[in-house]
């Protein structure tokens, strides 16, 4: 009986966000950010039985207003208009849409906020949103690196909107620079960027664009977990401290991973569970807890599936 308790407790404490629409965004055979990578992810958390223990919600769609906050009219008029009939259209060289994408887009957003409504409300403790298009490229009228609506960002500036917090921080610990993140945000004292990446690598930014809320510490090829908690235990750790951010978001990207041919840094699924702990540390003490993570990055599939279930149990206490 004590340890039916114990899982119906666990239960509600790490949310699972995601929707079927995520799966039809396609961008074509070979394309690295694919539809396999939200299965890859599945497989994973099914198979260890963690998926059990998380509440489990379907992602609504992100409205106008939500886009609006982080993304000019302009530019959310274009990618409605630019949906395809059949077929698909280029946003930028790496990233494309179907009839489909919009739609996906909008509900990778629209996690976000959902994750952090169930954070805010106590309905949960935690959420992963376990969905694509990625954001963290995105800029304010710009679509660019697999990302058309910043996901992350909306989710900050909803916290900001609609739950009058504070102080929001978003860390972002994908093997490429969040430029979309500080582009949105670098004017926005409110939220507090923590950012690792390799360096240099695309988007080719971020080593001299910091400022004080914005913590941007460049990789060098080959650095593997001690340098990267370095920068963690040094740099983002000590700004967090300061900051006392009332709620955390992650901007979950695992292509620093080292089986991951898209990077050449050297991280494994104990450094993704470390530092996971070490922002659940910062959100128990500051933030009630409250920490909402969404996908990024990650495309070598076994590996992210190993990754995110290192993740998730991290975040949930399991």
């Amino acid at each position: 009986m004590i340890a039916l308790y114990h899982c119906q407790y666990i239960t509600m404490q790490t949310a699972y966000i995601s929707h079927s629409l995520c799966l039809k965004h396609d961008m074509g055979a070979h394309h690295p950010e694919c539809p396999e990578r939200i299965h890859a992810i599945e497989d994973q958390l099914i198979a260890s039985g963690l998926l059990d223990y998380l509440q489990r919600h379907d992602a609504p769609e992100a409205t106008r207003d939500q886009l609006l906050r982080v993304h000019e009219e302009s530019y959310i008029d274009l990618i409605e208009s630019s949906v395809p009939q059949r077929g698909m259209v280029q946003l930028d060289g790496d990233t494309a849409m179907n009839p489909f994408s919009c739609k996906a887009a909008l509900r990778a957003a629209g996690a976000v906020v959902l994750g952090v409504d169930l954070v805010m409300a106590g309905k949960t403790e935690s959420a992963f949103c376990n969905i694509r298009p990625p954001g963290h490229h995105a800029e304010r009228a710009r679509a660019m690196g697999f990302c058309i609506f910043n996901n992350i960002a909306v989710g900050a500036a909803h916290a900001l909107a609609q739950h009058g917090l504070q102080r929001v921080a978003i860390a972002d610990f994908d093997v490429h620079h969040g430029n979309g993140t500080e582009n949105i945000f670098y004017n926005e004292p409110r939220v507090m960027l923590c950012s690792t990446f390799q360096h240099p690598f695309y988007p080719y930014c971020g080593t001299d664009s910091g400022n004080d809320h914005i913590i941007n510490v460049p990789l060098a090829a080959g650095s593997g977990g001690e340098e990267f908690r370095t920068a963690v235990t040094q740099r983002w750790l000590p700004a967090l401290e300061r900051f006392q951010p009332e709620l955390v978001l992650i901007s979950a990207g695992f292509d620093a991973h080292r089986d991951d041919d898209m990077s050449m840094l050297r991280l494994v699924e104990a450094d993704y569970a470390w530092v996971t702990g070490e922002l659940k540390h910062i959100a128990g003490k500051y933030a009630r807890g409250r920490i909402v993570s969404a996908l990024e990055g990650g495309y070598e599939l076994p590996a992210l599936g190993r990754s995110v279930l290192a993740h998730l149990k991290a975040l949930s206490g399991l």
